[in-house]
């Protein structure tokens, strides 16, 4: 049997900008961290050659071709695995058929693929399990998504991640001290909406508007350079001011990024006291994440209350094999 671990993500700025229509014409950018919420995967062999798999749904079925599944459909073709296998999926944060904003697809599909690599006994570096997460959830399945969730997961940790022109991706760890990073943490909050939406649809529109919007994702891009160099001068309020500014022009690249709901729900932060914050992932819903003095989160808890507070810490290590026998 092989388990993995793969973490979901939080993306701060530059979220939208590792879409291949944006990215081949002016580079992406991006500032995440994995967090420790997790999806596990299960893997074990069948005696009876069928091939088992639970999620959401439970799949019993006999050839790979049957397999309705998009993403472990691909995971089994990439890895040569035909038949006789049994795969479970867990998670910390479980979604029934939509986006919560955390990456979780990919997480899903990193961790995944990690599993069935071990499977043979190969050993996959990170840079490949995110380059293999990209074509099968891209290519194969033809989600309108972009890159940045399959290098998060995989690599693990506080990141800037960077789409060149050329359609290489390059992952540099923010390193910081300490306390700047117990700070960090300290003034996030993380609320749920209470609602799960479909990213691809989101994302769609998105992808339809890049042209238009091209000036917007440029900013977008080059705020995260910025959010940087407050990040390493431990400049907490600055920062809760970018992403006060990301939020405002994400808004802009697609009609169903935010919602009456959503604006409400900042807006009340934002009157209680917080700098700046944002839906996670393509927006509609999921999670909303909250920059803030500490001494104002008394404030904004009351001021959204009807949400459910979700306490999380950064994590440092990207998709890996937790058991193997």
């Amino acid at each position: 049997m092989i388990i993995t671990r793969t973490p979901l993500r939080i993306s701060f700025v530059g979220g939208g900008t590792d879409l291949e229509n944006f990215y081949l014409q002016y580079p992406g950018r991006v500032i995440s961290t994995t967090i420790d919420k997790y999806f596990y995967i299960a893997i074990n062999s069948r005696f009876d050659g069928a091939i088992k798999l639970g999620y959401t749904d439970t799949e019993l079925v006999e050839r790979i071709d049957q397999v309705k599944h998009p993403l472990i459909k691909g995971a089994l073709e990439e890895t040569g695995i035909e038949k006789g296998i049994d795969i479970v999926s867990l998670a910390d944060l479980p979604a029934k058929r939509t986006g919560l904003g955390m990456g979780a697809s990919s997480s899903f599909t990193v961790g995944l693929l990690n599993g069935l690599y071990a499977y043979f006994g190969k050993h996959v570096a990170p840079e490949v399990l995110a380059e293999k997460a990209c074509d099968i959830e891209i290519k194969k399945a033809g989600s309108p998504i972009g890159k940045q969730d399959q290098y998060a997961a995989a690599f693990g940790g506080l990141n800037l991640i960077t789409f060149n022109c050329n359609g290489k991706v390059e992952v540099e760890p923010v390193y910081l001290s300490p306390k700047i990073k117990e700070d960090f943490q300290k003034h996030l909050l993380l609320f749920f909406t209470k609602k799960e939406r479909s990213a691809n649809t989101i994302l769609s529109e998105q992808k339809q508007n890049i042209n238009e919007k091209l000036e917007f994702l440029k900013k977008m891009s080059d705020l995260t350079l910025v959010f940087k160099e407050a990040l390493l001068r431990g400049d907490l309020q600055q920062m809760g001011e970018l992403l006060n500014q990301n939020w405002l022009m994400k808004k802009n690249l697609a009609s169903s990024i935010s919602n009456p709901e959503i604006d409400q729900m900042y807006e009340s932060a934002i009157r209680a006291g917080a700098w700046g914050g944002k839906i996670l992932g393509a927006g509609g819903g999921g999670f909303f994440l909250v920059m803030a003095p500490l001494d104002k989160h008394i404030n904004i808890q009351n001021a959204l209350k009807d949400y459910q507070v979700i306490p999380f810490h950064f994590s440092e290590s990207g998709s890996s094999v937790i058991f193997k026998g």
